[in-house]
């Protein structure tokens, strides 16, 4: 407890209670939106107390231990997302949750934990043994390909983005050489422009080779400003009637479909103003320096990687439901962390900050 309370971690603790007390508010209009959103709010809260135990638990562990155990972590979120396959429960036209009647665990989000934990226990390898650089950069690519392909099947397309990211956090900081980030980025780029001539030029034979439910899915993303819909323009009629200070706490309200999970940012505007959501943003920023602060504090140590990969997960999530709340970006369902609604994100992340301070 002493460690978490030093002077130099207020930096993440105050933010992170600001933002707590905003979600807490979320969640307490969110029952005045819908019925089906009446335990929010003790829900919410429970996750916070059980998010703060697990971090305190874990930044008391050794770093180390949990590394070396990182392919059994890693094994065991394969075999979830292979499960949820089977026996998940279907939300949303997406096969990703298991029901476990009063919560819902969705395994995509510890396979984030897992693969962070796993790929930078083979960077650690990596850089000790000085394994050649080809065979690490396919080990890390399996890595992630293995979950990736099986969330896509639920489907989960932001979940892969996400997997994608830490890897780029993870390679960053890994010591290989600027050729092979030169060769990825050509491989990016041919590959976008393949798919941007067929999805232009040949749209059946994408659709033969990649499937309806695939094509319909990135045609969505491609096209969300011609297909927003009544989720986005409700929610930017909320964001725009917010002004300064927001309404307050009241029971008449817009209704936007998944208000206090994807939409949590508008809700909070709407009750706080554009006033209160910047002071969220502040206290996001602050969050932000806190671990890039920490990131390089490190000095070429093995952890860099780590740290790297959770910033850059980190940062995407904010900047992609900021983004899809106001509409320059697509919705994609991904949660704003720690003011969005859900258990099994929020558990991630206070593992993840468990972690990062044990280091």
């Amino acid at each position: 407890m002493k460690n978490i309370l030093k002077n130099e971690n207020l930096l993440l603790f105050i933010p992170l209670t600001i933002i707590m007390i905003g979600s807490f508010f979320i969640m307490y209009q969110a029952k005045f939106v819908s019925s089906i959103y009446s335990y929010h709010l003790f829900k919410q809260i429970l996750w916070f107390g059980l998010g703060y135990i697990l971090m305190v638990i874990i930044q008391k562990s050794k770093i180390r231990f949990l590394l070396n155990y990182s392919f059994y972590f890693y094994l065991f979120s394969l075999v979830l997302l292979i499960l949820v396959l089977f026996v998940g429960e279907e939300i949303n036209g997406a096969k990703a949750w298991f029901n476990f009647y009063f919560f819902n665990f969705q395994p995509s989000e510890f396979a984030k934990v897992s693969i962070l934990l796993y790929l930078t226990k083979v960077a650690t390898d990596f850089k000790r043994t000085k394994t050649k650089e080809g065979l690490f950069l396919l080990k890390s690519l399996l890595i992630v390909l293995l979950p990736s392909l099986l969330v896509f099947l639920e489907p989960d397309t932001g979940a892969i983005i996400i997997y994608l990211g830490i890897l780029l956090g993870v390679l960053l900081f890994s010591n290989i050489k600027k050729r092979w980030f030169i060769l990825l980025g050509m491989l990016i780029i041919i590959l976008l422009g393949s798919f941007g001539y067929l999805y232009f030029n040949k749209q059946d034979l994408l659709i033969d080779l990649i499937g309806t439910s695939f094509f319909y899915r990135m045609d969505r993303l491609i096209n969300f400003k011609n297909g927003s819909g009544m989720q986005l323009n409700n929610a930017l009629i909320s964001l725009g009637n917010a002004y300064l200070w927001g309404h307050g706490i009241k029971k008449d309200i817009l209704y936007v479909p998944e208000f206090p999970t994807d939409f949590a940012f508008t809700l909070g505007t709407s009750i706080w103003g554009f006033g209160g959501s910047l002071v969220i943003l502040l206290c996001y920023l602050l969050l932000d320096i806190y671990f890039i602060k920490k990131l390089f504090n490190l000095k070429k140590s093995p952890y860099q990687s780590l740290i790297n990969g959770f910033l850059i997960m980190f940062i995407f999530q904010q900047i992609q439901n900021i983004g899809m709340n106001l509409g320059l970006l697509p919705i994609m369902g991904i949660p704003l962390p720690f003011l969005s609604y859900g258990g099994s994100n929020m558990i991630i992340y206070f593992i993840l900050m468990g972690i990062i301070l044990s280091i």
